[in-house]
């Protein structure tokens, strides 16, 4: 089944705990501490695979977790990284962030990878804490959790043409003639419900890939027909083909069909009125189907190249197929845009923290001080004020007394409370 669009959970692993430990052999008195670091947890990370043409696969699992770190052990020996988590998806999956809708990369290229969630450090053991004034410390971090977020995944085939026209113009037809593809065809509207690929051979050597769009009616920018749901698959491509019954069957004027889906395209999206367009003039085969020709081409001949073809006899497809090679070597292959620094950084630089209240509780929020919360053991007292020193450097204290707090006033960091004392 053909699926172009995906809503996934992604979390990347904890990192493992740090560990407390202490020398204890003979002959070695007063060892120090001696435990070890954890491992770092592993990343989720998509990867574009060319074998694939749908996200039919995160249809039916939607929640992904990559490894976590292992815990640091005793004898300084440090814990293991977690395991990566690798996703395949087809290569023209744009991902986003599911909530703000903010774009994290585009996938384009086989082979390409993005890092979606990234693991979490590992929690640093007590050997690492020891200075002059502690030798032997009691406490150690604990592994920092992973990224998690939800990530929006569409679809936008990747393809050199995109078949356009109204329904029963004859695009499934046209595709299966010149290609390898193998569509549904019948007589009547909204045969096709899925966009089809097809490979074209123009010479040795020289090919393109055609992508027939289904579903465009009027109205289809707006959601009408079931153009709304495929229209952003003809972004990608570098030409379109319009196609247009020119037979005029059933009473209905091949100029104001083409105007219709042009209308959808601009409206759609501007751009995709900007890019080269050939006119196929389909069903020439069929009565009326020359007279009708003359009437288009006077009325659209000065601006467009018109050519008169059927897709069932197969007249006129060599010249259509040849003008697309030749148009093809003139317009190069667009490199895909993507917004922000770094497609592969989810988290930006902000504010260390902010402060908020909601009824009598003050709430501290921010990255920084959220993950070194995580990463401590609150029931450590050594853990514990290391986390106070910590608070009094970012200026959390003088923040809260500047917000109004006094003493005993609940103030709150996820999920770690703790009452106010301006001491």
């Amino acid at each position: 089944m053909f699926y172009d669009k995906a809503k996934i959970y992604v979390r990347g692993g904890d990192g493992g705990n740090g560990c407390i430990a202490f020398r204890r052999e003979k002959y070695v008195p007063e060892g120090g501490p001696w435990g070890g670091d954890g491992g770092r947890g592993g990343d989720v990370i998509l990867v574009a695979d060319e074998g694939l043409r749908t996200l039919v696969d995160f249809r039916y699992q939607r929640h992904y977790k990559a490894g976590r770190g292992v815990h640091g052990k005793g004898k300084n020996m440090h814990g293991a990284s977690g395991e990566d988590l690798v996703l395949r998806v087809p290569v023209g999956t744009v991902v986003r962030e599911a909530e703000t809708g903010r774009l994290i990369g585009d996938l384009t290229i086989n082979g390409q990878s993005l890092v979606v969630a990234r693991g979490g450090r590992g929690g640093r053991g007590n050997a690492r804490f020891a200075t002059m004034n502690n030798r032997a410390p009691k406490m150690a971090e604990k592994g920092e959790p992973g990224e998690e977020l939800w990530l929006s995944l569409e679809l936008k085939l990747l393809a050199d043409v995109g078949l356009v026209g109204l329904p029963n113009a004859g695009k499934s037809s046209l595709i299966s003639k010149i290609s390898a593809a193998r569509p549904k065809i019948a007589d009547y509207p909204f045969t096709t419900i899925v966009p089809n690929l097809g490979m074209v051979r123009v010479d040795e050597g020289s090919s393109f890939v055609v992508a027939d769009i289904p579903g465009l009616i009027e109205g289809a920018h707006a959601g009408a027909g079931l153009g709304h749901e495929f229209l952003r698959h003809v972004e990608r491509t570098r030409i379109l083909v319009h196609l247009v019954d020119i037979s005029g069957f059933g009473g209905r004027d091949p100029v104001r069909d083409f105007h219709t889906i042009n209308r959808e395209l601009a409206l759609y999206n501007p751009e995709l009125a900007e890019k080269p367009m050939l006119v196929a003039a389909n069903k020439i085969d069929l009565p009326e189907a020359r007279e009708n020709l003359v009437y288009f081409s006077r009325q659209l001949g000065e601006r467009y190249e018109i050519f008169p073809v059927s897709a069932l006899t197969g007249e006129g497809l060599d010249r259509l197929v040849s003008r697309i090679g030749r148009l093809l070597e003139t317009i190069p292959v667009k490199a895909p845009e993507v917004s922000g620094p770094d497609p592969g950084v989810l988290h930006t630089a902000g504010p260390r923290f902010t402060i908020g209240r909601e009824g009598g509780v003050f709430i501290v929020g921010g990255r920084e001080i959220e993950r070194h919360v995580a990463m401590t053991d609150l029931e450590n007292e050594e853990a514990v004020g290391r986390l106070q020193r910590i608070m009094y450097l970012m200026g959390i204290d003088r923040a809260l007394r500047e917000a109004g707090a006094k003493n005993g006033d609940m103030v709150k960091i996820k999920d770690f409370e703790f009452e106010y004392n301006d001491g």
